[in-house]
């Protein structure tokens, strides 16, 4: 399989695994173990980068300006780039702090205590959780809010590759080949 086509497959990975992600932010354990399904995914993501593989380098997230002009402003590389670089920052960032408001409950590395007896928290939640403290604690709203703005940013990500790197989209989509 040429490096293209295994970027392509773990991106569809990644793909699948962060919209499963988004719409199951209510269904607790599930959710947790669809964050910990992108961890595993961009821990293999990380690992290709080592291969050496210019396609695969980590240089592709970092948006370079040099020979943006007015007349090539939507197709420079430096818009491709810098969507990468804020999906990134906001897939870490989701990331990071969902693994830590888990606590590895959803891993089993975790015992969770329910404090009232009158009815067992929701799955992956413990009792406090349930009731709304996630969403009130910081490190869950920043969770909320990196999600959403991944969510928006891969949008205007698709967006972009198909009105202006139409061939890349499709490629990266599994509608041609290269």
């Amino acid at each position: 399989m040429s490096v293209m086509q295994q970027l392509r497959v773990v991106h569809a990975f990644l793909a699948v695994l962060v919209i499963a992600s988004y719409i199951s932010a209510e269904w607790g354990i599930v959710h947790a173990w669809l964050g910990y399904g992108v961890a595993v995914v961009i821990a293999v993501r990380l690992a290709m980068v080592f291969t050496g593989a210019r396609q695969l380098g980590l240089m592709r997230f970092y948006p370079h300006f040099q020979g943006l002009k007015l007349d090539n402003a939507f197709t420079h590389p430096a818009i491709s780039h810098t969507l990468l670089a804020g999906i990134a920052v906001c897939l870490v960032g989701t990331m990071g702090t969902g693994i830590a408001l888990d606590k590895g409950r959803a891993l089993g590395l975790s015992q969770t205590v329910a404090v009232s007896t009158a009815s067992p928290p929701a799955a992956g939640f413990s009792e406090g959780e349930r009731h709304g403290e996630r969403e009130e604690s910081g490190v869950g709203r920043a969770h909320d809010l990196l999600g959403t703005l991944l969510i928006l940013l891969v949008a205007v990500h698709v967006i972009y590759l198909l009105t202006f790197k139409r061939p890349l989209a499709r490629f990266m989509l599994f509608l041609a080949d290269r």
